[in-house]
């Protein structure tokens, strides 16, 4: 059984597919998120930090939402534009999960939507 997590705090799906998965009440799978502010739709400005930054807000409302949070993810992969980034996205992203980090993937890509620099998902189990 499946349920869909929809929370205003993150961006809305620009496509036809939900912001997060809750799966038999145990683990949430969340999209993608870009570096879109909920509140205007559009990319922030200020490059690979504020993206990052705005990405794991995005992230940090969709598990909230599906009551967890980041202490409680699993698995993230995160998508990058330019693998010259990686560091300053660690930077960041560290931030975030300084005990006991998920495992993870990072990838160059050609491009993602909206000409975002970034998009980090993650796989995380509920409370």
């Amino acid at each position: 059984m499946k349920k869909v997590i929809e929370t205003a705090k993150a961006p809305a799906a620009i496509g036809p597919y939900s912001q997060g998965v809750i799966y038999e009440g145990r683990f949430i799978f969340t999209a993608g998120q870009i570096g879109i502010d909920p509140a205007t739709g559009e990319l922030v400005a200020g490059g690979i930090e504020a993206q990052t930054q705005r990405v794991m807000e995005n992230l940090s409302a969709v598990l909230e939402a599906g009551i967890s949070g980041f202490d409680r993810v699993l698995k993230t992969t995160i998508f990058l534009t330019d693998i010259s980034n990686f560091a300053r996205v660690n930077q960041i992203y560290a931030h975030y999960f300084n005990d006991k980090p998920p495992a993870r993937s990072t990838v160059q890509v050609a491009a993602l939507p909206k000409g975002a620099l970034v998009e980090i998902e993650c796989i995380a189990a509920t409370v």
